[in-house]
């Protein structure tokens, strides 16, 4: 055990795209236009504590073991053992089940800025592990393609739980990620609960094909086999009927050319990528497919290739 390296510190991490259509639970990219905020302090009460949660969700629990960011920090002060407690004062910048990957920010926000008062920090793939415990608290599930984009930036693969493998995916220069996001909520749970346990065989081989040539596409610069691989067939399926008008907006967004186009997470923000010049008109019809039913949205046009969580000046 050991003194503080340093007294207080704000991480961001940012809001993240998950499963990205073919890569349900591995594969995800940041979204670096919004985020969630961690302050970690130095504090004599052993373990610990939230002091305060501020922003777009307020009503979350201030007890550690049942927030993102609280269960996340405990997995790292049990690992570190330090001299000192910990306080927590946690922003929300991410909308609740919103399907843009809150509480896995929180979560990687709060390892992050815990992370700078050690005097020896852990690695990042340490801090995906912490993270991974805070995010089980809100899917009931162990998975990371929330996590590690969030944590790492980028378009990112994760291969395996217990020993986690990172992969950051080049993406094409031209591409850009269109996101809406429809002011609706849809808890991580549900969206899962609503899953299959069994899948065919030709579905599976069919969705393994897909993963295979999207990857081959980012890493050999080939947009058409990104277009021809772009396509979930296993999961969107059983989600979109959750998110009213889906099937329209997809369609308004390959109207417009877009490459490819699904669920965010468990929805129900809804992505496509797109080249650059046909981003703005992609997300102005899926904005429209919203609006036709009187449904709020906000959206962006973003670069795929982003930073992942640092710490900032508060």
């Amino acid at each position: 055990m050991s003194a503080a390296a340093a007294q207080r510190a704000t991480a961001f991490a940012p809001a993240s795209v998950g499963n990205v259509g073919v890569g349900f639970d591995i594969l995800g990219f940041s979204v670096d236009v919004l985020g969630d905020r961690v302050t970690a302090s130095v504090s004599a009460t052993p373990g610990v504590t939230i002091k305060a949660i501020r922003g777009v969700a307020d009503d979350l629990p201030l007890e550690a073991a049942q927030n993102t960011a609280g269960r996340a920090v405990q997995a790292l002060v049990e690992a570190a053992a330090p001299a000192f407690g910990i306080e927590l004062e946690i922003e929300k910048g991410i909308p609740l089940g919103s399907g843009l990957g809150g509480s896995a920010a929180s979560a990687v926000a709060g390892v992050v800025a815990a992370n700078r008062l050690l005097q020896t920090p852990f690695s990042k793939l340490d801090l995906l592990k912490f993270a991974m415990q805070g995010e089980a608290v809100a899917s009931g599930s162990l998975h990371v393609d929330n996590i590690a984009p969030s944590l790492f930036g980028g378009l990112v693969l994760t291969v395996g739980i217990d020993h986690p493998r990172v992969k950051q995916i080049p993406v094409p220069k031209g591409v850009r990620a269109v996101v809406v996001h429809p002011h609706l909520y849809l808890a991580t749970k549900e969206a899962r609960a609503v899953l299959s346990k069994t899948i065919g065989m030709s579905d599976f081989v069919w969705q393994t094909a897909n993963l295979a040539g999207f990857i081959a596409g980012c890493y050999s610069n080939d947009v058409d086999m990104i277009r021809a691989s772009f396509e979930d067939v296993l999961i969107e399926p059983q989600r979109q009927s959750m998110i009213p008008g889906f099937a329209d907006v997809k369609a308004a967004a390959m109207a417009q050319g877009a490459l490819g186009c699904s669920i965010s997470g468990a929805g129900p923000t809804i992505f496509a990528w797109a080249l650059a010049e046909q981003a703005q008109s992609a997300l102005a019809a899926m904005e429209a497919q919203f609006a036709s039913r009187q449904i709020g949205v906000d959206g962006w046009v973003v670069d795929i290739e982003s930073a992942g969580a640092r710490l900032v000046e508060i």
